[in-house]
Protein backbone atom coordinates (compact mmCIF):
# COMPACT_ATOMS: atom_id res chain seq x y z
CA UNK A 1 0.00 0.00 0.00
CA UNK A 2 1.70 3.44 -0.99
CA UNK A 3 1.65 6.12 1.14
CA UNK A 4 -1.71 7.75 -0.40
CA UNK A 5 -3.37 4.52 -0.12
CA UNK A 6 -3.09 3.45 -3.66
CA UNK A 7 -2.66 -0.18 -4.02
CA UNK A 8 0.88 -0.81 -4.78
CA UNK A 9 2.08 -2.88 -7.92
CA UNK A 10 5.03 -4.56 -8.90
CA UNK A 11 5.24 -1.79 -11.96
CA UNK A 12 5.88 0.76 -8.27
CA UNK A 13 8.94 -1.28 -6.80
CA UNK A 14 11.54 1.38 -7.09
CA UNK A 15 14.28 0.62 -10.20
CA UNK A 16 17.12 -1.56 -9.56
CA UNK A 17 20.21 -2.59 -11.22
CA UNK A 18 18.23 -5.71 -11.98
CA UNK A 19 15.40 -3.93 -13.11
CA UNK A 20 16.46 -1.67 -15.51
CA UNK A 21 14.05 0.94 -16.43
CA UNK A 22 11.46 1.18 -19.68
CA UNK A 23 12.77 -2.46 -20.49
CA UNK A 24 15.88 -1.59 -21.35
CA UNK A 25 18.54 -4.39 -20.94
CA UNK A 26 22.43 -4.08 -19.58
CA UNK A 27 25.17 -5.92 -20.54
CA UNK A 28 25.52 -9.01 -18.97
CA UNK A 29 28.48 -8.83 -16.04
CA UNK A 30 30.28 -12.35 -16.12
CA UNK A 31 31.71 -13.49 -12.55
CA UNK A 32 35.56 -13.18 -13.09
CA UNK A 33 37.50 -16.40 -12.99
CA UNK A 34 40.77 -16.29 -10.99
CA UNK A 35 41.61 -19.52 -12.10
CA UNK A 36 40.55 -20.82 -15.32
CA UNK A 37 40.40 -24.30 -16.52
CA UNK A 38 41.96 -24.54 -19.57
CA UNK A 39 45.16 -23.14 -17.56
CA UNK A 40 45.06 -25.50 -14.93
CA UNK A 41 44.79 -28.41 -18.17
CA UNK A 42 47.53 -26.39 -19.66
CA UNK A 43 49.80 -27.05 -16.49
CA UNK A 44 48.67 -30.44 -15.57
CA UNK A 45 49.55 -31.80 -19.04
CA UNK A 46 53.03 -29.84 -19.20
CA UNK A 47 53.28 -32.27 -15.93
CA UNK A 48 52.09 -34.83 -17.32
CA UNK A 49 54.55 -34.64 -20.68
CA UNK A 50 57.61 -34.28 -18.07
CA UNK A 51 56.82 -37.00 -15.66
CA UNK A 52 56.07 -39.48 -19.08
CA UNK A 53 59.41 -38.02 -20.31
CA UNK A 54 61.00 -39.04 -16.84
CA UNK A 55 59.90 -42.34 -16.61
CA UNK A 56 61.45 -42.75 -20.33
CA UNK A 57 64.98 -41.30 -19.59
CA UNK A 58 65.35 -43.42 -16.71
CA UNK A 59 65.91 -46.21 -18.92
CA UNK A 60 67.87 -43.94 -22.00
CA UNK A 61 70.32 -42.77 -19.42
CA UNK A 62 71.20 -45.92 -19.15
CA UNK A 63 71.44 -47.35 -21.95
CA UNK A 64 72.96 -44.52 -23.33
CA UNK A 65 75.63 -45.22 -20.17
CA UNK A 66 75.75 -48.99 -21.58
CA UNK A 67 76.46 -47.71 -25.03
CA UNK A 68 79.04 -45.21 -24.43
CA UNK A 69 81.25 -47.51 -22.64
CA UNK A 70 80.61 -50.55 -24.82
CA UNK A 71 82.00 -48.04 -27.90
CA UNK A 72 85.12 -47.84 -25.92
CA UNK A 73 85.21 -51.41 -25.49
CA UNK A 74 85.03 -52.00 -28.70
CA UNK A 75 87.98 -49.54 -30.05
CA UNK A 76 90.01 -51.10 -27.28
CA UNK A 77 89.30 -54.14 -29.34
CA UNK A 78 89.71 -53.18 -32.77
CA UNK A 79 93.09 -51.43 -31.39
CA UNK A 80 94.19 -54.69 -29.83
CA UNK A 81 93.53 -56.42 -33.49
CA UNK A 82 95.57 -53.85 -35.12
CA UNK A 83 98.73 -54.61 -33.07
CA UNK A 84 98.37 -58.39 -33.96
CA UNK A 85 101.42 -59.10 -36.04
CA UNK A 86 104.62 -57.96 -34.35
CA UNK A 87 107.51 -60.03 -34.67
CA UNK A 88 109.08 -59.95 -31.32
CA UNK A 89 106.80 -61.32 -28.61
CA UNK A 90 108.97 -59.85 -25.67
CA UNK A 91 108.96 -56.21 -27.53
CA UNK A 92 105.90 -53.52 -26.69
CA UNK A 93 103.02 -53.93 -28.72
CA UNK A 94 102.80 -50.48 -29.31
CA UNK A 95 105.77 -47.33 -29.85
CA UNK A 96 105.65 -44.89 -26.34
CA UNK A 97 104.12 -42.59 -29.05
CA UNK A 98 101.71 -45.08 -30.31
CA UNK A 99 100.72 -45.59 -26.90
CA UNK A 100 100.29 -42.37 -25.78
CA UNK A 101 98.23 -41.61 -28.78
CA UNK A 102 96.01 -44.12 -27.93
CA UNK A 103 95.66 -43.29 -24.48
CA UNK A 104 94.77 -39.92 -25.99
CA UNK A 105 92.39 -40.84 -28.43
CA UNK A 106 90.74 -43.11 -25.94
CA UNK A 107 91.40 -41.17 -22.77
CA UNK A 108 92.34 -43.97 -20.72
CA UNK A 109 95.17 -44.51 -18.83
CA UNK A 110 95.71 -48.30 -19.13
CA UNK A 111 94.24 -50.65 -22.55
CA UNK A 112 94.58 -54.43 -22.66
CA UNK A 113 93.17 -57.39 -24.60
CA UNK A 114 92.69 -60.97 -23.01
CA UNK A 115 92.83 -64.14 -25.31
CA UNK A 116 92.02 -67.05 -23.48
CA UNK A 117 94.69 -67.20 -21.07
CA UNK A 118 97.10 -64.85 -22.59
CA UNK A 119 96.99 -60.55 -21.62
CA UNK A 120 98.34 -58.18 -23.54
CA UNK A 121 99.05 -54.79 -22.10
CA UNK A 122 98.61 -52.22 -25.10
CA UNK A 123 99.16 -48.71 -23.16
CA UNK A 124 99.84 -47.92 -19.74
CA UNK A 125 100.02 -44.36 -18.69
CA UNK A 126 102.48 -44.01 -15.65
CA UNK A 127 100.60 -42.21 -13.69
CA UNK A 128 97.58 -44.67 -13.18
CA UNK A 129 97.14 -45.25 -9.53
CA UNK A 130 94.22 -47.17 -7.26
CA UNK A 131 90.88 -47.76 -9.37
CA UNK A 132 88.06 -46.72 -7.63
CA UNK A 133 85.27 -48.59 -9.46
CA UNK A 134 85.06 -52.01 -11.31
CA UNK A 135 82.55 -51.84 -14.60
CA UNK A 136 82.53 -55.60 -16.25
CA UNK A 137 79.58 -55.03 -19.29
CA UNK A 138 79.87 -58.60 -19.43
CA UNK A 139 77.87 -59.53 -16.47
CA UNK A 140 75.23 -56.43 -15.95
CA UNK A 141 71.40 -56.18 -15.51
CA UNK A 142 68.81 -53.59 -16.19
CA UNK A 143 69.11 -52.70 -12.77
CA UNK A 144 72.53 -52.43 -12.26
CA UNK A 145 72.76 -50.49 -15.35
CA UNK A 146 70.06 -48.38 -13.81
CA UNK A 147 72.14 -47.81 -10.74
CA UNK A 148 74.78 -47.54 -12.40
CA UNK A 149 73.65 -44.38 -14.28
CA UNK A 150 72.32 -42.29 -11.63
CA UNK A 151 76.02 -43.51 -9.24
CA UNK A 152 77.94 -41.44 -12.56
CA UNK A 153 75.25 -38.89 -12.52
CA UNK A 154 75.02 -37.75 -9.26
CA UNK A 155 78.30 -39.39 -7.52
CA UNK A 156 80.63 -39.20 -10.40
CA UNK A 157 83.14 -37.48 -11.85
CA UNK A 158 86.55 -37.65 -9.62
CA UNK A 159 86.82 -41.81 -9.70
CA UNK A 160 88.85 -43.95 -11.82
CA UNK A 161 86.85 -46.77 -13.54
CA UNK A 162 87.97 -49.91 -15.00
CA UNK A 163 85.56 -51.44 -17.35
CA UNK A 164 86.33 -54.70 -19.11
CA UNK A 165 83.60 -56.85 -21.55
CA UNK A 166 83.31 -59.17 -24.13
CA UNK A 167 83.83 -58.62 -27.78
CA UNK A 168 82.27 -60.52 -30.94
CA UNK A 169 82.06 -63.79 -29.72
CA UNK A 170 82.76 -63.68 -26.48
CA UNK A 171 86.19 -64.94 -27.33
CA UNK A 172 88.32 -61.72 -26.61
CA UNK A 173 87.82 -59.40 -23.64
CA UNK A 174 88.77 -55.82 -23.86
CA UNK A 175 90.05 -54.02 -20.74
CA UNK A 176 90.39 -50.08 -20.55
CA UNK A 177 91.37 -47.74 -16.77
CA UNK A 178 90.03 -44.28 -17.46
CA UNK A 179 88.52 -41.22 -15.42
CA UNK A 180 84.86 -40.96 -15.19
CA UNK A 181 84.75 -37.37 -15.43
CA UNK A 182 84.63 -37.83 -19.78
CA UNK A 183 81.79 -40.02 -19.03
CA UNK A 184 80.06 -38.02 -16.56
CA UNK A 185 80.14 -34.99 -19.24
CA UNK A 186 78.98 -36.72 -21.66
CA UNK A 187 75.83 -37.95 -19.79
CA UNK A 188 75.41 -34.62 -18.87
CA UNK A 189 75.15 -33.50 -22.37
CA UNK A 190 72.93 -36.14 -23.00
CA UNK A 191 70.40 -35.24 -20.02
CA UNK A 192 70.12 -31.89 -21.06
CA UNK A 193 69.07 -32.80 -24.29
CA UNK A 194 67.20 -34.83 -23.42
CA UNK A 195 65.17 -32.37 -20.79
CA UNK A 196 65.35 -29.37 -23.70
CA UNK A 197 63.30 -31.94 -26.22
CA UNK A 198 60.93 -32.80 -23.26
CA UNK A 199 59.72 -29.25 -22.26
CA UNK A 200 59.56 -28.45 -26.50
CA UNK A 201 56.81 -31.59 -26.59
CA UNK A 202 55.23 -30.97 -23.37
CA UNK A 203 54.67 -27.40 -24.51
CA UNK A 204 53.38 -28.55 -27.84
CA UNK A 205 51.21 -31.03 -26.19
CA UNK A 206 49.76 -28.92 -24.13
CA UNK A 207 49.16 -26.04 -26.14
CA UNK A 208 47.23 -28.10 -28.55
CA UNK A 209 45.23 -29.35 -25.46
CA UNK A 210 44.57 -25.92 -24.41
CA UNK A 211 43.59 -24.80 -27.99
CA UNK A 212 41.09 -27.84 -27.78
CA UNK A 213 39.80 -27.51 -24.51
CA UNK A 214 39.20 -23.75 -25.24
CA UNK A 215 37.13 -24.72 -28.34
CA UNK A 216 35.57 -27.62 -27.45
CA UNK A 217 35.10 -26.74 -23.31
CA UNK A 218 35.42 -23.27 -22.21
CA UNK A 219 34.02 -21.18 -24.48
CA UNK A 220 30.57 -23.63 -24.55
CA UNK A 221 31.13 -23.06 -20.46
CA UNK A 222 31.32 -19.61 -21.05
CA UNK A 223 28.93 -19.00 -23.48
CA UNK A 224 26.53 -21.08 -20.85
CA UNK A 225 27.65 -18.44 -17.85
CA UNK A 226 26.52 -16.03 -19.85
CA UNK A 227 23.37 -16.91 -21.05
CA UNK A 228 22.72 -17.44 -17.32
CA UNK A 229 23.35 -14.60 -16.20
CA UNK A 230 21.78 -12.23 -19.03
CA UNK A 231 18.73 -14.53 -18.22
CA UNK A 232 18.82 -14.23 -14.37
CA UNK A 233 18.95 -9.88 -15.31
CA UNK A 234 15.44 -10.59 -16.99
CA UNK A 235 13.75 -13.91 -17.15
CA UNK A 236 10.65 -12.85 -18.77
CA UNK A 237 12.37 -11.91 -21.68
CA UNK A 238 12.47 -15.32 -24.40
CA UNK A 239 15.70 -13.56 -26.48
CA UNK A 240 17.90 -14.64 -23.52
CA UNK A 241 17.15 -18.43 -23.45
CA UNK A 242 20.34 -20.25 -24.02
CA UNK A 243 19.72 -21.31 -28.38
CA UNK A 244 21.22 -25.09 -27.79
CA UNK A 245 24.18 -25.31 -30.84
CA UNK A 246 22.86 -28.70 -31.72
CA UNK A 247 26.09 -30.64 -30.42
CA UNK A 248 25.96 -34.39 -29.82
CA UNK A 249 28.37 -34.69 -26.91
CA UNK A 250 28.12 -33.54 -22.91
CA UNK A 251 28.35 -30.21 -23.56
CA UNK A 252 25.17 -30.44 -26.15
CA UNK A 253 23.25 -31.89 -24.14
CA UNK A 254 23.96 -29.48 -20.92
CA UNK A 255 22.75 -26.51 -23.41
CA UNK A 256 19.56 -28.32 -24.11
CA UNK A 257 19.04 -28.98 -20.24
CA UNK A 258 19.72 -25.07 -19.76
CA UNK A 259 17.75 -24.04 -22.52
CA UNK A 260 14.93 -26.31 -21.59
CA UNK A 261 14.89 -25.52 -17.61
CA UNK A 262 14.84 -21.58 -18.89
CA UNK A 263 12.10 -21.52 -21.14
CA UNK A 264 10.22 -23.58 -18.21
CA UNK A 265 11.22 -21.04 -15.84
CA UNK A 266 10.06 -18.27 -17.98
CA UNK A 267 7.25 -19.32 -18.42
CA UNK A 268 6.73 -20.20 -14.80
CA UNK A 269 7.80 -16.61 -14.16
CA UNK A 270 5.12 -15.31 -16.61
CA UNK A 271 2.80 -17.03 -15.02
CA UNK A 272 3.61 -16.01 -11.73
CA UNK A 273 3.64 -12.24 -12.80
CA UNK A 274 0.28 -13.33 -14.42
CA UNK A 275 -0.91 -14.46 -10.94
CA UNK A 276 0.14 -11.19 -8.98
CA UNK A 277 -1.93 -9.55 -11.17
CA UNK A 278 -4.97 -11.19 -11.54
CA UNK A 279 -4.83 -11.83 -7.43
CA UNK A 280 -4.79 -7.75 -7.29
CA UNK A 281 -8.45 -8.11 -9.12
CA UNK A 282 -9.32 -10.32 -6.97
CA UNK A 283 -8.69 -8.53 -4.25
CA UNK A 284 -10.29 -5.54 -5.46
CA UNK A 285 -13.50 -7.87 -6.62
CA UNK A 286 -13.69 -9.36 -3.22
CA UNK A 287 -13.84 -6.10 -1.29
CA UNK A 288 -16.62 -4.83 -3.10
CA UNK A 289 -18.28 -8.26 -3.43
CA UNK A 290 -18.33 -8.99 0.56
CA UNK A 291 -20.11 -5.91 0.92
CA UNK A 292 -22.78 -6.53 -1.75
CA UNK A 293 -22.89 -10.06 0.25
CA UNK A 294 -23.35 -8.34 4.00
CA UNK A 295 -26.24 -6.66 2.42
CA UNK A 296 -27.90 -9.43 0.82
CA UNK A 297 -27.09 -11.38 4.16
CA UNK A 298 -29.13 -8.66 5.84
CA UNK A 299 -32.16 -8.65 3.24
CA UNK A 300 -31.76 -12.50 3.90
CA UNK A 301 -32.45 -12.20 7.60
CA UNK A 302 -35.19 -10.11 6.93
CA UNK A 303 -36.71 -12.73 4.59
CA UNK A 304 -36.37 -15.65 7.41
CA UNK A 305 -39.41 -13.36 9.53
CA UNK A 306 -42.16 -14.00 6.67
CA UNK A 307 -44.37 -16.81 7.45
CA UNK A 308 -44.65 -17.88 4.05
CA UNK A 309 -44.19 -21.92 4.32
CA UNK A 310 -42.13 -21.32 0.95
CA UNK A 311 -39.76 -18.51 2.29
CA UNK A 312 -39.36 -20.29 5.56
CA UNK A 313 -38.10 -23.60 3.35
CA UNK A 314 -35.48 -21.49 1.45
CA UNK A 315 -34.66 -18.79 4.31
CA UNK A 316 -32.23 -21.02 6.08
CA UNK A 317 -30.47 -22.55 3.07
CA UNK A 318 -29.94 -19.11 1.06
CA UNK A 319 -28.81 -17.86 4.70
CA UNK A 320 -25.68 -21.37 4.75
CA UNK A 321 -24.79 -20.06 1.34
CA UNK A 322 -24.73 -15.93 2.16
CA UNK A 323 -22.58 -17.16 4.98
CA UNK A 324 -20.22 -19.50 3.50
CA UNK A 325 -20.07 -16.93 0.35
CA UNK A 326 -19.01 -14.17 3.25
CA UNK A 327 -16.63 -17.02 4.69
CA UNK A 328 -14.42 -17.57 1.13
CA UNK A 329 -14.30 -13.56 0.89
CA UNK A 330 -12.28 -13.41 3.79
CA UNK A 331 -9.59 -15.48 2.45
CA UNK A 332 -8.55 -13.89 -1.62
CA UNK A 333 -7.53 -16.41 -4.22
CA UNK A 334 -4.83 -14.50 -5.77
CA UNK A 335 -3.56 -16.56 -8.83
CA UNK A 336 -0.24 -18.63 -7.52
CA UNK A 337 -0.32 -17.36 -4.00
CA UNK A 338 -3.58 -18.20 -2.29
CA UNK A 339 -2.76 -20.42 1.07
CA UNK A 340 -5.65 -22.22 2.67
CA UNK A 341 -5.97 -21.71 6.54
CA UNK A 342 -4.51 -24.75 8.33
CA UNK A 343 -7.70 -26.93 8.92
CA UNK A 344 -9.96 -27.09 12.35
CA UNK A 345 -10.75 -30.42 12.17
CA UNK A 346 -14.02 -31.56 13.63
CA UNK A 347 -15.76 -34.98 13.90
CA UNK A 348 -18.63 -34.55 10.19
CA UNK A 349 -21.45 -36.96 9.55
CA UNK A 350 -19.90 -37.48 6.38
CA UNK A 351 -23.95 -38.41 4.88
CA UNK A 352 -25.52 -35.44 5.93
CA UNK A 353 -22.23 -33.10 4.48
CA UNK A 354 -23.19 -34.69 0.84
CA UNK A 355 -26.86 -33.45 1.24
CA UNK A 356 -25.75 -30.19 1.95
CA UNK A 357 -23.34 -30.77 -0.62
CA UNK A 358 -25.73 -32.05 -3.71
CA UNK A 359 -28.13 -28.91 -2.11
CA UNK A 360 -25.97 -25.73 -3.01
CA UNK A 361 -25.26 -27.46 -6.25
CA UNK A 362 -29.42 -25.67 -6.70
CA UNK A 363 -29.56 -28.21 -10.10
CA UNK A 364 -33.26 -27.59 -11.56
CA UNK A 365 -35.58 -30.42 -10.57
CA UNK A 366 -36.56 -30.55 -14.26
CA UNK A 367 -33.39 -31.58 -15.14
CA UNK A 368 -32.66 -35.26 -15.59
CA UNK A 369 -29.23 -35.31 -13.50
CA UNK A 370 -29.18 -37.91 -11.01
CA UNK A 371 -27.82 -36.79 -7.08
CA UNK A 372 -26.96 -40.13 -5.23
CA UNK A 373 -25.78 -39.96 -1.42
CA UNK A 374 -24.52 -43.25 -1.02
CA UNK A 375 -22.60 -42.46 1.97
CA UNK A 376 -23.40 -45.47 4.77
CA UNK A 377 -25.93 -43.64 7.99
CA UNK A 378 -23.40 -43.58 10.51
CA UNK A 379 -20.46 -42.91 8.45
CA UNK A 380 -17.97 -39.89 10.12
CA UNK A 381 -14.74 -38.44 9.56
CA UNK A 382 -12.42 -35.85 11.16
CA UNK A 383 -12.10 -33.16 8.79
CA UNK A 384 -12.67 -29.16 8.36
CA UNK A 385 -16.06 -28.91 8.24
CA UNK A 386 -16.00 -25.68 5.25
CA UNK A 387 -13.11 -27.10 3.62
CA UNK A 388 -14.52 -30.43 3.08
CA UNK A 389 -17.89 -29.28 1.92
CA UNK A 390 -15.76 -26.98 -0.52
CA UNK A 391 -13.93 -30.02 -1.79
CA UNK A 392 -16.85 -31.95 -2.44
CA UNK A 393 -18.94 -29.15 -3.63
CA UNK A 394 -15.73 -28.16 -6.52
CA UNK A 395 -15.68 -32.24 -7.53
CA UNK A 396 -19.62 -32.69 -7.99
CA UNK A 397 -20.14 -29.15 -9.85
CA UNK A 398 -17.33 -30.33 -12.26
CA UNK A 399 -19.38 -33.70 -12.28
CA UNK A 400 -22.89 -32.09 -13.09
CA UNK A 401 -21.23 -29.32 -15.29
CA UNK A 402 -20.10 -32.26 -17.31
CA UNK A 403 -23.39 -33.93 -17.82
CA UNK A 404 -25.20 -30.50 -18.30
CA UNK A 405 -22.82 -30.38 -21.22
CA UNK A 406 -24.08 -33.39 -23.34
CA UNK A 407 -26.53 -32.99 -25.87
CA UNK A 408 -30.02 -32.74 -24.46
CA UNK A 409 -31.66 -34.41 -27.08
CA UNK A 410 -30.09 -37.81 -25.67
CA UNK A 411 -32.44 -38.21 -23.20
CA UNK A 412 -31.76 -41.84 -22.96
CA UNK A 413 -28.33 -41.40 -21.24
CA UNK A 414 -28.02 -42.13 -17.65
CA UNK A 415 -26.77 -38.74 -15.93
CA UNK A 416 -25.81 -39.35 -12.78
CA UNK A 417 -23.53 -38.24 -9.91
CA UNK A 418 -22.77 -40.48 -6.83
CA UNK A 419 -20.61 -40.03 -3.67
CA UNK A 420 -19.74 -43.15 -1.64
CA UNK A 421 -16.93 -43.57 0.50
CA UNK A 422 -15.22 -46.94 2.81
CA UNK A 423 -12.50 -47.38 5.39
CA UNK A 424 -12.75 -47.80 8.69
CA UNK A 425 -10.80 -46.46 11.81
CA UNK A 426 -7.48 -48.01 10.67
CA UNK A 427 -7.11 -47.25 6.94
CA UNK A 428 -8.63 -43.79 7.48
CA UNK A 429 -11.57 -43.34 4.82
CA UNK A 430 -11.95 -43.16 0.80
CA UNK A 431 -14.58 -40.71 -0.52
CA UNK A 432 -15.30 -41.33 -4.19
CA UNK A 433 -17.20 -38.98 -6.54
CA UNK A 434 -18.40 -40.50 -9.56
CA UNK A 435 -20.55 -39.43 -12.81
CA UNK A 436 -21.77 -40.72 -15.84
CA UNK A 437 -20.10 -38.06 -18.03
CA UNK A 438 -17.62 -38.72 -21.44
CA UNK A 439 -14.92 -38.54 -19.01
CA UNK A 440 -12.42 -35.99 -19.50
CA UNK A 441 -10.49 -34.52 -22.10
CA UNK A 442 -6.96 -35.50 -22.32
CA UNK A 443 -5.62 -32.05 -21.58
CA UNK A 444 -7.13 -31.37 -18.97
CA UNK A 445 -5.50 -35.03 -17.57
CA UNK A 446 -2.52 -33.68 -18.23
CA UNK A 447 -2.89 -30.38 -16.49
CA UNK A 448 -4.73 -31.76 -13.53
CA UNK A 449 -5.42 -30.06 -10.12
CA UNK A 450 -2.77 -27.29 -11.50
CA UNK A 451 -5.12 -23.49 -11.69
CA UNK A 452 -5.95 -22.36 -14.78
CA UNK A 453 -5.17 -25.42 -17.10
CA UNK A 454 -6.84 -28.08 -15.62
CA UNK A 455 -10.44 -26.99 -17.12
CA UNK A 456 -12.03 -29.45 -18.81
CA UNK A 457 -14.70 -27.30 -20.15
CA UNK A 458 -15.09 -23.49 -22.14
CA UNK A 459 -14.53 -20.80 -20.04
CA UNK A 460 -13.69 -22.44 -16.42
CA UNK A 461 -10.49 -21.76 -15.02
CA UNK A 462 -9.47 -24.81 -13.62
CA UNK A 463 -9.08 -24.10 -9.85
CA UNK A 464 -11.47 -26.13 -8.46
CA UNK A 465 -9.45 -28.83 -8.35
CA UNK A 466 -6.30 -27.20 -7.58
CA UNK A 467 -8.58 -25.94 -4.29
CA UNK A 468 -9.38 -29.11 -3.49
CA UNK A 469 -5.68 -30.57 -4.20
CA UNK A 470 -4.63 -28.05 -1.56
CA UNK A 471 -7.31 -28.91 0.95
CA UNK A 472 -6.69 -32.72 0.74
CA UNK A 473 -3.03 -32.24 1.15
CA UNK A 474 -3.40 -29.43 4.38
CA UNK A 475 -5.69 -32.54 5.71
CA UNK A 476 -2.64 -34.83 5.38
CA UNK A 477 -4.48 -36.97 2.37
CA UNK A 478 -4.61 -37.42 -1.40
CA UNK A 479 -6.68 -37.08 -3.87
CA UNK A 480 -6.51 -38.52 -7.21
CA UNK A 481 -8.34 -38.84 -10.41
CA UNK A 482 -9.00 -42.94 -10.40
CA UNK A 483 -10.91 -43.38 -13.23
CA UNK A 484 -11.94 -41.02 -16.52
CA UNK A 485 -13.43 -42.93 -19.55
CA UNK A 486 -16.12 -42.92 -22.16
CA UNK A 487 -18.51 -44.64 -19.70
CA UNK A 488 -17.90 -41.73 -16.60
CA UNK A 489 -14.79 -40.15 -14.38
CA UNK A 490 -13.98 -41.29 -10.62
CA UNK A 491 -12.22 -39.24 -8.52
CA UNK A 492 -11.16 -40.69 -4.92
CA UNK A 493 -10.42 -38.77 -1.95
CA UNK A 494 -7.99 -40.40 0.68
CA UNK A 495 -8.37 -38.80 4.22
CA UNK A 496 -6.32 -40.23 7.36
CA UNK A 497 -7.95 -40.15 10.58
CA UNK A 498 -11.43 -41.96 11.93
CA UNK A 499 -14.34 -43.09 10.35
CA UNK A 500 -16.14 -44.64 12.60
CA UNK A 501 -19.95 -45.51 12.89
CA UNK A 502 -22.44 -43.34 14.83
CA UNK A 503 -25.83 -43.88 15.75
CA UNK A 504 -27.85 -44.26 12.54
CA UNK A 505 -29.33 -40.52 11.37
CA UNK A 506 -32.09 -40.45 9.07
CA UNK A 507 -31.05 -39.03 5.51
CA UNK A 508 -32.44 -37.13 3.10
CA UNK A 509 -33.88 -38.23 0.28
CA UNK A 510 -32.09 -38.17 -2.83
CA UNK A 511 -33.20 -35.26 -5.73
CA UNK A 512 -35.39 -35.77 -8.52
CA UNK A 513 -36.52 -38.81 -6.73
CA UNK A 514 -33.77 -41.27 -6.89
CA UNK A 515 -33.00 -43.59 -4.23
CA UNK A 516 -29.77 -44.19 -2.49
CA UNK A 517 -28.56 -47.00 -2.20
CA UNK A 518 -27.96 -48.17 1.87
CA UNK A 519 -25.51 -50.93 3.56
CA UNK A 520 -26.92 -53.92 3.32
CA UNK A 521 -27.80 -53.80 7.79
CA UNK A 522 -29.53 -50.22 7.01
CA UNK A 523 -32.86 -51.96 5.47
Amino acid sequence: MAADGSERTDCDLPLTPDRPADGATTRASVPTVRHRISNRLLIITMLAVMLAEVLIFVPSIANFREEWLSDRIATVAVAGLASRGRDSEDAAPLSPDEEAGLLRALDALLVAIIEGDASRLLARDPRLDAVDLQIDLGNRGPWSAVTGAFDTLFFGGDRIMRISGPVGDRSMLAEMVMSEAPLRRDMLVYSRNILLLSLAIASFAALLVYAAISVYLVRPIQAMTTAMVRFAEQPSDPRRILRPSGRDDEIGVAEAELADVQSRLAETLREQRHLADLGLAVSKINHDLRNILASAQMISDRLSTVNDPRVQRVAPMLLRSLDRALHYTQSVLAYGRAVETVPVKRRIRLRQLVDDVFQMLTISPQSPIELVNAVDHGMEVDADLDQLHRVLLNLCRNAAQALEAEDDDLSSLVRRVTVSATGGPAEGIVISVDDTGPGLPARARDNLFRAFRGSARTGGTGLGLAIAAEIIEAHGGTIRLAETNASGTRFEIALPGTAAPARPAPGRPPRNGAEAPTAPDAS
